[in-house]
């Protein structure tokens, strides 16, 4: 079955590069970026400041770099402004202070930094250096989405799908999900997936699932991945395809699914679309278990129970199913009671 949409708000976003050179022309010459800046163009102040930040090409320095990102805000740099509350909130070179994380991210919003908006808006949505508003935090997303902001749409496809504060509208959560996928957010490819594969807001097409799950995973989102090898096993959206399914639960795994390394490992204990092994199961089992996976535990507990891959040791299975038995696992609970008391 697959998982359900992650419906979660981003907190504080990274720094931005300036619109004016790309991060390798920077690199390339810190030496003409230090000039333009002391001539006083702000945006190449902002381009030393995550040189600094990064090390690249100069000594890596947090404390300069949040100086010349304070430079560039001063001298009308909306990006300057928007990193500098950045480095607040993250206390990154100067002290952690949210409050001013929020003054720097409205004054980067106010000049026209879209990432200063959508920062700002996770700010009032948890209540970070301001006073908690929910109408606020929707009113910076959209501001931000309508200017091209990927993950202001994200957020805002959220609190439309939630129903928090703005009116709750499947129809609009998958629209801002869309355009935050074209925009380039893995999340909103993730969503939109999701409504796909459920009907919810669009009309159910397994295809057009596979499809924006595939856009997910290909850009790194481990939970598409995941999605992907549960409707190749099923044969959602086609016929199903155990090697594919494979393929995607390892993609998945590699990139943090703990789900994902459960699903593998019996892949691998059963040889299913793959080379049937033991050992590797269990160390897949073993990676979900203690990434908080209950079934990877119950798994896990099941073979040290009957010795399969591993030395039998019922103390050790008891260890695994009370485990599952604690992340809310009913199966885990049942397994640990029966062996506990040589029940069958």
């Amino acid at each position: 079955m697959t998982v359900r949409s992650l419906l979660c708000a981003f907190m504080i976003l990274g720094a931005l590069i300036s619109a004016e050179m790309s991060p390798s022309e920077a690199a390339d010459q810190p030496q003409h970026v230090k000039a333009a800046c002391e001539k006083g163009t702000a945006t190449a102040c902002t381009s030393l400041g995550l040189l600094y930040m990064k090390g690249e090409g100069v000594k890596q320095d947090d404390t300069r770099a949040a100086a010349l990102f304070r430079k560039a805000c001063d001298g009308g740099d909306a990006n300057g402004c928007s990193n500098l509350g950045v480095v607040y909130a993250e206390g990154t070179g100067v002290p952690q202070d949210d409050s001013q994380a929020a003054v720097f991210s409205r004054k980067a919003c106010d000049g026209g930094s879209m990432k200063g908006c959508a920062n700002l808006g996770v700010m009032y949505a948890e209540g970070i250096g301001v006073q908690q508003d929910d109408v606020q935090a929707a009113d910076f997303y959209r501001q931000a989405c309508d200017g091209g902001n990927a993950k202001g749409c994200y957020n805002l496809g959220v609190m439309h799908a939630e129903g928090a504060v703005v009116q709750q509208d499947d129809a609009l959560a998958a629209a801002f999900s869309r355009k935050a996928c074209d925009g380039g957010n893995m999340k909103g490819c993730y969503n939109l997936g999701v409504m796909y594969a459920e009907g919810t807001g669009v009309q159910q097409d397994d295809v057009q699932a596979v499809t924006f799950y595939r856009k997910a995973c290909d850009g790194g989102n481990a939970r598409g991945c995941y999605n992907l090898g549960v409707m190749h096993a099923e044969g959602m959206g086609g016929q199903p395809d155990n090697f594919q399914a494979a393929d995607f639960y390892r993609k998945a795994c590699d990139g943090g699914s703990a789900r994902g390394c459960a699903n593998l490992g019996v892949m691998y204990a059963q040889g299913t679309g793959i080379k049937q092994d033991d050992l590797r199961a269990v160390n897949l089992y073993r990676k979900a278990c203690d990434a908080g996976d209950a079934k990877g535990c119950i798994h896990l507990g099941m073979v040290y129970q009957v010795g399969r891959g591993i030395k039998p040791d019922d103390a050790e299975a008891l260890k695994y199913y009370g485990k599952a038995c604690d992340l809310r696992e009913p199966k885990g609970c049942s397994h640990y009671a029966k062996l506990k008391t040589g029940r069958r």
